[in-house]
């Protein structure tokens, strides 16, 4: 049985009913069907704090998985995971895997610029101050792009750019490359 229709918390079991409803009504195939059983087993493994398993669910739904947009949420949650066991550098090529499968992920850019601007303050703590404004930069960038497509959430990224003086970056999305060598 799917770990996902184990779960003893109502709203989680109302969801896998849901779901399991839809895909049954919905034209999808078999392997469409699996990959969301495995994305579900996933989150409830996540939402339980086991993130061995959930990772090995999400990596079978990202096997699986063809549809972009779908397969988009895939990389950002293993981001989250990455980001809460302190592997950021890791936590960040799976946050950037997200909005090139879907553009519209506000939050994956949302925990780019968290990280870039930990590693910024990481950066001066070590007196490396050139390092940390590359960072601080790029954690701006990544916040103008969540607040641009989600304006009524972000309020404290939208404030960031103003204190720190990073209203106008001049380094952009194309520095990531660059900025990942140095984590």
């Amino acid at each position: 049985m799917p770990r996902s229709q184990r779960n003893d918390n109502f709203i989680d079991k109302t969801f896998t009913i849901l779901a399991d409803i839809l895909t049954q009504i919905l034209p999808t195939t078999k392997r469409e069907r699996e990959a969301s059983i495995y994305y579900r087993d996933g989150m409830s493994a996540q939402s339980e704090g086991e993130y061995a398993e959930a990772s090995r669910s999400y990596y079978k739904a990202m096997r699986l998985e063809i549809d972009s947009y779908d397969r988009s949420y895939i990389p950002h949650n293993v981001g989250l995971i990455h980001t809460s066991n302190g592997k950021h550098a890791k936590a960040l090529e799976y946050y950037f895997q997200a909005p090139e499968r879907n553009s519209f992920l506000p939050q994956a850019f949302n925990n780019m610029a968290v990280i870039c601007h930990h590693r910024g303050e990481q950066a001066i703590q070590r007196g490396d101050l050139e390092i940390s404004e590359a960072w601080f930069d790029q954690a701006a960038e990544y916040w103008r792009r969540a607040i641009a497509l989600s304006p009524d959430n972000y309020a404290e990224a939208q404030n960031r750019p103003k204190i720190t003086g990073r209203s106008s970056p001049s380094h952009g999305w194309e520095r990531r490359n660059n900025i990942t060598e140095n984590v």
